[in-house]
């Protein structure tokens, strides 16, 4: 085997669009930058996922010169609702003066977007990650490719991929929820509204996409066993129950699910390591907030990064003061998606009736529609 040795200021392990957007916010900076990731480059080419994006990561794409305009499906309207129960609300985009709320888009196509702009230099593919080992000088990253071994000493190294898991380190709330995952095409055309519809098993969104819905319907674990189940007929004609058949859909793809629960990494720095995106925190996808927390973590690590003292990227001052700018953002965002989900997952009459009445305040009280309006488009800070 070939041993490989290398020194660079910062290494982002982990090269999906959190790493690749910190990737594009440093360079041209005087840092060194390595991007390591797991799989062979352009591996997302097969990824049919579909990721809500806020308007304001549009403008930290934009800045990026990484926005894909043609492959992102506007979203004008979310109209908010409760099964079983009265109240509902309406947040449009006019009312903010903005083009759209947010956007649906392929990971595909938002990682074709990102990688367009990298230098091919600066990634490093096929990369197995045997160890970190870091102190306060300096740390150290021992990599495994085809044939071949890397030892890459960094000032820093940024974690980008990966979860947190279930040690101390990380507060976990599981949901006892699963998200059923597909794309299902409506009868009429959704006009660029997102529908966010909840029921006593959990929330249900619908997302244009294209002509069709992105659809996140989230249910109990036994429940989503029998969705996947079930026959295309027989699973839209469960998806028409909870909207009351306001909707009707004709057709489904391929259907998927997975476990939901909140991982929140308590300290975000160890030493010279830092974790971002998926890494620091996963969230309950109802209001789409987690991928934008993430790419928020990504552009705000780069601002600290370039004026850290020194210049030296793994400098201990520097980093808890990242740790404290992203705390309002990460906890604010936490909270807002944890009361959701434990305020409308039931079928308590009293709470149905407060769930009504708090919808109904939403609609009839401007400055509190705008409030989470705001926050759903810029995160805690109504950022950027």
């Amino acid at each position: 085997m070939t041993e490989h040795r290398d020194s660079v200021d910062i290494a982002i392990i982990g090269a999906g669009p959190v790493g690749m957007t910190l990737a594009l916010a440093l360079a041209g900076g005087p840092h060194r930058l390595r991007l390591i990731d797991a799989r062979r480059r352009g591996a997302w080419r097969s990824d049919p996922r579909a990721l809500a994006l806020a308007h304001g990561t549009r403008q930290v794409l934009e800045g990026l010169q990484a926005w894909n305009l043609n492959a992102a499906t506007a979203i004008s309207s979310i109209h908010v609702s409760q099964h079983a129960g009265f109240g509902r609300t309406l947040i449009d985009a006019s009312d903010y003066g903005l083009p759209a709320l947010g956007y649906v888009m392929r990971y595909r196509e938002l990682a074709a977007a990102l990688d367009a702009r990298l230098e091919d230099s600066v990634l490093l593919d096929k990369c197995s990650v045997l160890g970190v080992d870091s102190d306060g000088q300096r740390a150290e990253l021992t990599l495994a490719r085809p044939d071949e071994t890397w030892r890459i000493k960094a000032q820093l190294v940024v974690h980008a991929e990966g979860t947190p898991g279930n040690d101390g380190a990380v507060r976990v709330c599981d949901y006892r929820q699963h998200a059923v995952v597909a794309e299902v095409k409506p009868t009429a055309a959704h006009d660029h509204r997102a529908w966010e519809r909840f029921t006593s098993d959990g929330p249900i969104a619908l997302l244009p996409l294209g002509p069709d819905y992105s659809l996140v319907f989230t249910v109990p674990a036994t429940r989503a066993r029998e969705l996947l189940d079930l026959d295309e007929g027989a699973f839209l004609g469960a998806l028409r129950i909870p909207f009351a058949h306001r909707l009707d859909f004709i057709a489904c793809g391929p259907r998927a699910s997975f476990p939901l629960a909140l991982r929140m990494r308590r300290q975000l720095t160890l030493g010279r390591q830092v974790w971002i995106g998926n890494a620091a925190q996963t969230l309950h996808p109802v209001s789409g907030q987690g991928f934008n927390l993430g790419l928020r973590d990504a552009w705000e690590l780069a601002d600290t990064l370039r004026g850290c003292a020194g210049g030296d990227a793994g400098d201990a001052a520097g980093l808890a003061s990242y740790g404290r700018r992203r705390w309002i953002d990460r906890s604010g965002s936490a909270a807002f998606t944890d009361g959701i989900v434990r305020a409308f997952s039931n079928d308590l009459a009293p709470l149905r009736h407060a769930r009504g009445l708090g919808l109904l305040a939403l609609e009839l009280l401007p400055p509190l529609r705008h409030f989470v309006a705001r926050r759903m488009i810029w995160g805690a800070r109504a950022w950027p």
